[in-house]
């Protein structure tokens, strides 16, 4: 029986689409999500043709990247589709600690609402579990 594998997000399928358009690397697309820029918003950087003043597209990234962290390169790049199937084994092993957490919890010894506790809130219910006299409670006169 084949496994089955869960849609990516709206998010990510932005990602993988700016990748393969602007015919990024893994690596620089690391480098842009780490920038936090928008892969809606890259057309717009990537108009080197246009305006010749502009640098290409994948440079632009790697300029900046270098200019804000001081390296050249992430230092582990994951492309899109292996960092959705960690983040998705990561919650599917929460998922299982959870059930796990919860089916081998033992039973409390003395649950809630037992004789030991008192459950009336009234003066009277107080008296009467405590084992005083109502005489004794209050002004009420002794009988």
């Amino acid at each position: 029986m084949a496994k089955k594998t869960k849609k990516l997000t709206r998010e990510m399928q932005a990602w993988i689409a700016a990748r393969k358009h602007h015919h990024l690397s893994h690596a620089q697309v690391h480098m842009a999500r780490e920038l936090g820029m928008n892969p809606a918003k890259l057309g717009k950087i990537d108009n080197h043709k246009q305006e010749s003043w502009k640098l290409p597209l994948p440079r632009f990234i790697e300029e900046l990247y270098f200019k804000r962290f001081g390296k050249t390169s992430p230092e582990a790049v994951l492309s899109i589709e292996e960092r959705c199937r960690r983040e998705a084994a990561k919650k599917e092993e929460g998922r299982i600690a959870r059930r796990l957490a919860v089916d081998s919890a033992t039973p409390r010894e003395a649950p809630r609402g037992s004789r030991e506790q008192v459950t009336c809130k009234s003066p009277s219910g107080l008296i009467e579990n405590v084992g005083l006299r109502p005489a004794t409670f209050g002004n009420a006169r002794p009988q």
